[in-house]
């Protein structure tokens, strides 16, 4: 037995989980708001909203996201902002 600190553990499958069910209904809110403002109603010809990437809640470590970018579920798109991969 030693003194020093034991490396830090992986992220449980039940965490890991629950940190991208957070960062997908942030995503989803921030698009919504997004189209609710001026110019992208349905009768503007603006329609969906432009927002691919946003801040991770920061209820979660950076290390969290840093993961789910490794499992390719999350891409990092630069200035500590995350998108999804694929859809």
């Amino acid at each position: 037995m030693s003194d020093q600190p034991t490396p830090a553990e992986p992220f449980s499958k039940e965490e890991l989980k629950r940190a991208y069910q957070a960062f997908k209904k942030r995503l989803k809110l921030t698009r919504l708001d997004d189209e609710s403002k001026v110019g992208h109603g349905p009768m503007s010809g603006g329609g969906r909203s432009g927002v691919v990437a946003i801040s991770p809640p920061n209820q979660y470590p950076k290390e969290i996201w840093l993961e789910l970018c490794k499992q390719g579920k999350l891409k990092q798109a630069g200035h500590g902002m995350y998108e999804m991969v694929g859809g």
